[in-house]
């Protein structure tokens, strides 16, 4: 329970980055509903599309203006920049960004810094 808790710390970048990750995720879920009984259902109606659509590109700016806060504090490279872009457009797919970014080191913010002076992984071993 105390990782769980610690995971949508709302007081670091990290946490909200991870709140509205899965909050762009259920947003998309719904939009994705709305267009199947907009196109689909019977009867058909556009209902959840009038809803889920302004949410879902709400919470869709959010995750990139979280995604940026939290690429500074953690300095990501280019290629997690891109992913996180990515992921913002597939449905779903900031969900398997935040599963991969946490699984990779990429949302700690352990940044260890070389001898030249610039940012670089962690150390895996002390010598």
């Amino acid at each position: 329970m105390a990782a769980m808790s610690g995971a949508f710390d709302l007081r670091t970048p990290v946490g909200w980055l991870r709140l509205v990750g899965l909050l762009e995720a259920v947003s998309w879920v719904g939009l994705l509903l709305g267009m199947y009984f907009k196109y689909l259902g019977s009867p058909r109606t556009e209902v959840g599309v009038k809803v889920f659509g302004p949410v879902h590109g709400g919470v869709f700016v959010a995750f990139l203006v979280a995604a940026v806060v939290a690429g500074l504090a953690l300095r990501w490279g280019i290629g997690t920049w891109l992913l996180a872009l990515l992921a913002s457009i597939v449905p779903l797919g900031t969900v398997i960004f935040l599963i991969w970014a946490e699984r990779s080191d990429r949302m700690s913010g352990a940044v260890a810094v070389s001898a030249t002076g610039r940012p670089g992984r962690p150390a895996t071993e002390t010598t």
